[in-house]
C-alpha cells in the first residue's frame, strides 16, 4: 500500500477506544457481591463466561430445588464471551471440515444435536426476554482467492452427498456480490439457518440476570484458588470464604484450571478485532448487505465480520497470536500493528468505505485444543466435569458444552456422553520451547499454504495426518 494511503488507513484508528464495543456500554449491570464467609451447596459453577451461566441456568431448569452457587474472578462476562464477534453458530465441531475429519461416522448426530442446541439458545433468549439484538441470519463463507473457491465448492458436494447441506446455497462471484458487495468475492458457501448474529456482551448479562431469577447465588469478583476432596464432596477456597459442593463444574476456559492435568491441553490465543462507526445511508448503499449475515473468509488466516444492529462493521481475526509459554497478560490485549493490519485488510475489502473510521479496537485471549473443538471429562471420582477448547466457536457450543458436564455430574448415560467426540481428548500440546517452536512453525506454514494456492507443505500435512493443529 502507498505511504499516503497508508496513512489514511492509520488515520482511521485515531478515535478507536483501546475496548471491547460491547462492552462499553452504559447499560452493564453492576457486579455481584464478593463471597465474604463460608457457603454450602449442591452445585458449585466456577465461572461466569457462557460456560457457567449455561451451565448454572441448565441445572435450575433441570431440578429447581437445586441450590447453585456460582463464583467468577472479575464480573460476568468481561472475558472472551464480551468480547468476541457475536457469531452463535450451531456447529459443535468447529465447522463441516473438522467435523468430517474427526468423527464422520457420528456427523450426522453432531449436525443435528448443534442444531437442536441454536433452536434451544433462541428459544432461551425469547423465555427470558433476553435483549441482546439476536438475528438468525446465517453466515457466508466467502472465497477471495480460486483455489478457496475450489476447496468452497467441493465442501458443498461433500455435504449434499452425506445429506448435510440442508439450509445451505452455492452463490457463485455475481450472487455473493449481491448480498454483499466486495470486489475481493470471487464466491460464497451461505449456511441461511445455522448461525445467528447477537450482542455478545448482552446474552452473557441476560444469562446471568435469568440465573439470579431462578435463584443461583452468583458472587463475583471471587476467584476459585483451590479444589480440594472433602469427604463426599469438594471444597473451593476463595479469597474471603470457602465453598463446600457436593458436585462442581469448571467453566474456566483458557483462565488455568483448577484441575492441573488438562492444562497441558490447551493453549491461549490473542484475538483480535475492530468496530467501525455507525454507516450512513449512502455507506449501507454502496455495500449493501440487507441480509445481515455474518461472513468470514476462507484463508487459513481468516477474517470474521459482521453488521450490529447499529449499523456498524466489526471485523477482526487474522492475527493469532501465541505469546512465549502460554503466559496470560493483559499487556497482549492490545497490539497496534495488528489493528493497523486488520483496517489495511478492511479497505482492500471495501474500498467504497474509505475514510469510515473504527470506534473501538481491542483483543484478549481465547483457548485452543490441538483438535479446534471442545472436549469434556471428569475429576476427583466424578466430583467435577470440565468442559473447554472451544477454539472461537463457543458463543453456542458452550451451551451443549453445559448440557454434558450435567449429564456427567449426574453420572447419566445420554445421546451426548455417548458420543466418541465426548469420550475422547485431543492431543496435547507439547512443553515449552517445543509448543511455541511447533506453533510458529504452523503459523508460518499456513500463511504460505495463504500465499501459495492453499498448497500445505510437509509439516502441515504430517499434522493433518495425527489429527493435530492450530487455529483461532
Amino acid at each position: 500500500m502507498a505511504p499516503v494511503a497508508m496513512r489514511s488507513v492509520a488515520k482511521s484508528l485515531s478515535e478507536a477506544k483501546p475496548v471491547s464495543y460491547w462492552l462499553d456500554d452504559p447499560g452493564k449491570p453492576a457486579p455481584q457481591p464478593a463471597l465474604t464467609s463460608d457457603e454450602r451447596c449442591d452445585l458449585l459453577v466456577i465461572g461466569a463466561g457462557y460456560s457457567g451461566l449455561w451451565t448454572a441456568l441448565l441445572a435450575k431448569e433441570r431440578d429447581p430445588e437445586r441450590d447453585v452457587v456460582l463464583i467468577e474472578s472479575k464480573e460476568a462476562g468481561w472475558a472472551a464471551s464480551g468480547r468476541n464477534g457475536g457469531f452463535c453458530a450451531a456447529s459443535l465441531t468447529h465447522g463441516l471440515s473438522n467435523g468430517l475429519a474427526r468423527w464422520p461416522g457420528e456427523l450426522a448426530k453432531l449436525e443435528e444435536l448443534g442444531a437442536r442446541n441454536l433452536d434451544a439458545i433462541e428459544e432461551a433468549v425469547a423465555r427470558y426476554g433476553i435483549d441482546c439484538d439476536f438475528e438468525r441470519t446465517g453466515e457466508i463463507d466467502v472465497a477471495t482467492e480460486p483455489h478457496q473457491v475450489e476447496e468452497l465448492r467441493e465442501l458443498h458436494e461433500e455435504a449434499r452427498r452425506l445429506g448435510l447441506a440442508g439450509g445451505s446455497e452455492w452463490l457463485d462471484g455475481d450472487a455473493v456480490r449481491a448480498e454483499v458487495d466486495s470486489p475481493t468475492f470471487l464466491a460464497g458457501l451461505w449456511d441461511r439457518d445455522g448461525v445467528a448474529m447477537l450482542n455478545p456482551a448482552k446474552l452473557a448479562w441476560g444469562l446471568k440476570q435469568a440465573c439470579l431469577d431462578l435463584g443461583v447465588r452468583i458472587y463475583e469478583n471471587t476467584r476459585g484458588l483451590k479444589l480440594a476432596p472433602a469427604g463426599r464432596g469438594m471444597t473451593v477456597q476463595t479469597p474471603y470464604g470457602t465453598i463446600l459442593a457436593r458436585r462442581v463444574a469448571l467453566g474456566t476456559n483458557i483462565f488455568p484450571s483448577l484441575v492441573r492435568r488438562i492444562r497441558p491441553f490447551t493453549v491461549p490465543v490473542y484475538d483480535y478485532a475492530l468496530m467501525s462507526e455507525p454507516l450512513d445511508e449512502a455507506q449501507l448503499a454502496s455495500i449493501g448487505w440487507k441480509r445481515r449475515q455474518g461472513l468470514g473468509d476462507s484463508a487459513n488466516q481468516f477474517h470474521y465480520f459482521r453488521i450490529t444492529r447499529d449499523n456498524r462493521i466489526l471485523w477482526g481475526g487474522y492475527d493469532a497470536i501465541y505469546p512465549y509459554r502460554g503466559r496470560l497478560d493483559s499487556e497482549y490485549d492490545h497490539r497496534p500493528e495488528t489493528y493497523l493490519r486488520l483496517a489495511e485488510h478492511f479497505f482492500t475489502a471495501f474500498p467504497q468505505l474509505e475514510g469510515l473510521k473504527f470506534s473501538h479496537a481491542w483483543g484478549g485471549a481465547i483457548d485452543t485444543c490441538s483438535r479446534f473443538s471442545a472436549f469434556f471429562g471428569t475429576a476427583h471420582s466424578g466430583k467435577v466435569a470440565y468442559a473447554t477448547g472451544y477454539t472461537g466457536l463457543g458463543v453456542g457450543a458452550t451451551r451443549f458444552g453445559a448440557d454434558v458436564m450435567l449429564d456427567l455430574l449426574d453420572g447419566l448415560s445420554t445421546e451426548r456422553t455417548r458420543l466418541e467426540m465426548v469420550k475422547s481428548k485431543p492431543m496435547p500440546f507439547p512443553p515449552e520451547p517445543f509448543a511455541w517452536t511447533g506453533i510458529a512453525l504452523t503459523k508460518w506454514s499456513l500463511a504460505r499454504a495463504d500465499a501459495r494456492g492453499g498448497h500445505r507443505n510437509l509439516w502441515l500435512r504430517t499434522l493433518d495426518r495425527f489429527g493435530l493443529g492450530f487455529d483461532s
